[in-house]
């Protein structure tokens, strides 16, 4: 490189023919200055684009590719479970549940919530890394000034009819200096630490989305929780008012002598037992509304208020093919990337076995005059080159190999367990979706059941038909089998939530959430394709695009 910038013709390219290729000195300090502008000049592109080209300069360093899971993972065309799950085009996941309160919510939390803000600071900082991963990749450029005055004594040489004997020299330099340097990644090396901390900064993006998603999901089933123990708090109210009224009647017909006291005293324990279901409930709405608060970042003080009853649910769930769940839940987007990531430093690791090449130069002035800090004939310069060989580490480089290999299993390892884990997350969703609409529609059997019994056996308790005992039997079954109701819907609700949560958040999550860049795989020039097979699932780590080159071998 330094051969054809500093050859006959490079001076007259690079420098628009403003430096003269006789003089050295002028060819050094025009060469600093361009290097410090960036390396543009228009002519100097005829000289550059092979070099660029050849040694792979920057700008061409993006992301390494998408890993695709191993084919001997088994992955279904279909879902085993459909539960009732259409193919149809659905809303927004929300709206599902038709509640503008719902969405009121989720946008405020999206907004206050504490820990997303913290996922967007550690966004920011892994982008930050990513940029100081590539400095390497651009020369380095410093400007001095510096300025020195000094006295000097010359020890034996007296200086006749001095009283000190002593002869010494005052001295002031001043100098001015602009140095740049720049390590040339024939390797690879910083290239594959550039594209690692990409990958690490999109595997950071993707956990903020998942975190966003998983936000929206706590939110709702913090809100559905909410809404389900204010409904059992009011039929609980209900209830023990139900038995007080009872209670009542009782009470006034033991004191005509028409009831015994054993009925009295099973009447005042069924209003006992209702109301402290009553305190019950009364807590646990009290508890669900601090934990809505907290997760909207504001004080858990417990007052906020929501309206029921439990929305119903509406429509169907798109769950499509089970391969689109890989490309769309953000948390395997996330473990992909760091797959791709440790692939990339044990490319790193193995390139820093090679020789490391740098040019260093340096220009400026150095005069004793201030005013001559400007003038070039006092300008001094230095351009070296250098080559360094690892001899002798201790071991440590190639231990470093070691231990990005291991990095780069344990990664793919954790890669194939969270897609194993997505496809189970689904499909236990898809078969609680039958589970329990077919559970809901026995409770509301036995629910109806219970309260028309509730009214013969009053009824009947009026007409001196029936005993108190099953009267009040009847009660207790009807407001069980309530509550029971209300559980259900609850349990459908979170069901659904969870369903949405694992396919990865359906359509809807894009009203909130800044889709993934378009570039988010980029391109790779290498793949540790042996990562499955040492983990048993065999040689299918292939690349999806691109031609596959060989990595740098640290044995050779």
């Amino acid at each position: 490189m330094c051969l054809t910038l500093c050859g006959r013709e490079g001076p007259a390219l690079w420098s628009e023919g403003a430096c003269d290729p006789d003089d050295l000195e002028d060819v050094i300090a025009q060469l600093v200055t361009f290097c410090a502008a960036g390396m543009r000049a228009k002519a100097a592109k005829k000289v550059l684009a092979p070099i660029v080209l050849a040694l792979g300069l920057v700008g061409c360093v993006s992301a390494p590719e998408k890993q695709a899971p191993p084919e001997s993972l088994p992955i279904p065309e279909v879902w085993s479970e459909s539960g009732g799950i259409s193919e149809s085009e659905r809303p927004l996941w929300w709206e599902a549940f038709m509640s503008d309160e719902l969405t009121a919510l989720l946008k405020e939390g999206f907004a206050g919530n504490p820990d997303l803000q913290a996922m967007v600071a550690r966004v920011e900082a892994a982008g930050a890394n990513a940029r100081i991963a590539g400095a390497d990749l651009y020369p380095s450029l410093s400007a001095g000034l510096n300025g020195l005055r000094q006295k000097q004594n010359f020890i034996g040489f007296p200086i006749p009819g001095s009283t000190s004997n002593v002869l010494s020299t005052q001295a002031t330099t001043y100098g001015l200096s602009l140095s740049t340097s720049w390590e040339i990644d024939l390797w690879g090396r910083v290239r594959a630490g550039r594209r690692a901390a990409l990958a690490d900064s999109e595997a950071a993006l993707a956990d903020l989305q998942m975190r966003k998603l998983s936000l929206a999901a706590q939110l709702s089933k913090a809100w559905v929780g909410a809404v389900a123990a204010a409904e059992q708090l009011r039929v609980a109210v209900a209830s023990a008012e139900s038995f007080r009224e009872t209670a009542a009647k009782i009470e006034d017909r033991y004191e005509q002598g028409l009831r015994t006291v054993l009925e009295l005293r099973l009447s005042v324990n069924s209003v006992a037992t209702a109301d402290a279901l009553v305190e019950e409930r009364r807590q646990q709405l009290h508890r669900a509304l601090q934990q809505l608060e907290l997760l909207l970042g504001r004080y858990p003080a417990g007052k906020i208020q929501v309206n029921g009853p439990l929305p119903p649910l509406r429509g169907a769930v798109a769950a499509g093919i089970p391969s689109r769940v890989v490309e769309r839940r953000p948390d395997l987007v996330a473990a992909e990337r760091r797959l791709a990531a440790a692939d990339q430093r044990l490319w790193q690791s193995r390139a820093a076995l090679f020789p490391q090449i740098s040019l260093t130069s340096s220009t400026g002035t150095s005069t004793a005059e201030l005013n001559d800090l400007l003038d070039t004939g006092f300008s001094v310069w230095s351009l070296a080159g250098n080559l360094a060989q690892p001899i002798l580490q201790g071991g440590r480089l190639r231990a470093g190999v070691d231990l990005s290999k291991a990095q780069t299993r344990e990664a793919a390892a954790l890669y194939v367990g969270a897609v194993l884990q997505a496809f189970s997350e689904v499909e236990f969703a898809l078969t609680s979706e039958t589970l329990l609409k077919n559970r809901e529609g026995h409770i509301r059997l036995a629910a109806a059941e219970s309260e028309a019994a509730l009214v013969l056996a009053n009824r009947r308790y009026e007409s001196g038909l029936e005993e108190l005992i099953n009267v009040l039997e009847s009660q207790r079954r009807s407001l069980s089998d309530a509550i029971q109701v209300i559980d259900v819907q609850r349990a459908r609700l979170l069901n659904r939530i969870d369903l949405y949560l694992a396919l990865g958040g359906g359509e809807g999550l894009g009203l909130y959430m800044e889709t993934l860049p378009e570039n988010l795989w980029g391109n790779c020039e290498y793949v540790a394709k042996d990562c499955f097979a040492d983990i048993g699932f065999g040689d299918q780590f292939h690349r999806l695009s691109g031609d596959d080159q060989a990595a740098p071998d640290g044995d050779a």
